[in-house]
């Protein structure tokens, strides 16, 4: 019943199949007793100690439902993922987030930065000004790239329809370059020709915003494809919300929490997580050349 669950089956079609399998209903308070015992030991995973280094760390947050004094309101779910220093995708931690903000994003990073995370080298994510401004105050020497798609997306909004393909081509040109100087240049580039686009409004998110999406750059060339974006977390998001789409609204906010980390710790135990992701060997060369 418990595997039932996770796996995305409603309580209400628990009830069905238990009684076609036995021929009694099992109640949804029965079904609910059974997470509880679960949730125990998914309380108990989420704040074991951190082990190893963890160079890439994507972060991002998911809005769910959830029940509030009578009412509906969104509750988010911070979630963060790394890759280690074996090349191995681990998921780091989850936690309930009131909302996307400075507080509640510097209470996740206090939280991993407690359990043990450290010599992180990279985070990737979009940009949300809680979550940067947090980065820079619990890890000042962590670099920072902002999601490539994300990115794209913004400019996307100053663009018209029918001219959107020819803007997306030119984003793409900065970030197929060579080196971050040859980036920087294409952007520089990219700018001017919106402007001669009429396109002014586009042209000044990319002035200010597209140097943010090159730290990538700045390690192996090998790793680029990978970092430049946040769909590695991405992904394990859209599974989550197919998900959480089967429960509606959440009782509470834990009961929203438990199920996202139960999702997450059986996904990180399929291949997902034991098939190495990268060869961070590259990464560790590039840092003893620079030492």
């Amino acid at each position: 019943m418990i595997e039932m669950y996770l796996a995305g089956i409603s309580v209400r079609r628990v009830e069905d199949v238990t009684e076609a399998l036995w021929g009694t209903r099992v109640s949804p308070a029965t079904v609910s007793n059974l997470n509880k015992k679960v949730y125990g030991r998914i309380d108990k995973w989420l704040n074991e100690p951190i082990e190893g280094n963890h160079p890439y760390v994507f972060v991002d947050g998911l809005w769910l439902k959830r029940c509030w004094a009578g009412e509906v309101k969104n509750v988010s779910v911070l979630v963060a993922i790394a890759v280690d220093s074996s090349g191995f995708r681990q998921v780091l931690g989850v936690r309930e987030g009131a909302k996307e903000d400075h507080a509640s994003w510097a209470a996740f990073l206090r939280y991993l930065k407690g359990r043990g995370l450290k010599d992180v080298k990279l985070f990737i994510s979009d940009k949300c000004l809680g979550l940067v401004e947090s980065l820079a105050e619990f890890y000042p020497e962590a670099k920072w790239q902002r999601c490539v798609v994300h990115f794209y997306r913004n400019v996307f909004t100053a663009v018209p329809k029918g001219k959107v393909k020819e803007v997306a081509a030119m984003l793409k040109a900065i970030h197929a370059q060579e080196d971050f100087e040859a980036a920087s240049d294409k952007i520089k580039a990219v700018v001017k020709k919106l402007q001669l686009m009429k396109l002014s409004k586009a042209a000044a998110i990319v002035q200010e915003g597209a140097i943010e999406t090159l730290s990538f750059y700045s390690f192996p060339s090998q790793h680029w494809r990978s970092l430049r974006t946040n769909n590695p977390l991405e992904r394990l998001m859209r599974e989550i919300r197919r998900r959480t789409r089967v429960v509606g609204a959440f009782p509470d906010g834990e009961s929203a929490l438990m199920l996202v980390a139960a999702r997450l710790r059986h996904i990180a135990g399929t291949k997902w997580g034991t098939k190495r992701y990268m060869n961070i060997d590259r990464l560790q060369e590039q840092l003893l050349e620079a030492a």
